[in-house]
């Protein structure tokens, strides 16, 4: 296998739901949540099985972009903020706010929300080492020079093995 090629970790829609209710599991018993802030746009999906599973009916989006050639992330903007009125619950510092997305990869995205909502609790389905530490809680680690295909990134399309058979 080429070192230089990243990993794939190609993940299907059933799998990806296991995974966000067992998240869902792991936050149950860790508060009271008033809401939660998804970071779009791969927080989206997590957040709405979180949301149901948690019986949460309060949903926020903070919209940041990274701007990147699939190699380098660039710099961050922040599209939408937070709505005050979310900021605002419980003292105005994010205490009782899950934040809720797909990946933590280097963490900047996590740490810039973290800056909006510092007392929030931050919860991913899959960290990876660079910004595991942004994070509280998340249910998959996996290698820094690994890429997750989510399901809604893929079609039906044929996966290479990850070495090759010369045979």
């Amino acid at each position: 296998m080429d070192q230089g090629q990243p990993k794939a970790f190609p993940v299907h829609w059933e799998q990806f739901h296991r995974d966000a209710r067992a998240l869902a599991w792991r936050l149950a018993s860790q508060g009271e949540w008033k809401a939660i802030v998804c970071i779009t746009r791969g927080g989206l999906v997590p957040a709405a099985i979180v949301a149901r599973e948690l019986g949460i009916r309060m949903i926020e989006t903070v919209c940041i972009a990274s701007y990147h050639d699939y190699e380098n992330q660039g710099s961050l903007k922040v599209i939408k903020p937070v709505d005050p009125e979310v900021i605002g619950l419980d003292g105005g510092d994010g205490a009782g706010v899950l934040v809720i997305d797909d990946l933590v990869d280097t963490g900047r995205t996590t740490a810039a929300v973290r800056e909006m909502l510092p007392k929030a609790h931050y919860a991913t389905v899959y960290a990876k080492p660079k910004g595991r530490p942004q994070v509280d809680t998340f249910i998959t680690e996996v290698s820094q020079d690994t890429w997750i295909y989510f399901p809604w990134d893929m079609g039906l399309t044929f996966q290479p093995p990850l070495t090759k058979d010369d045979a």
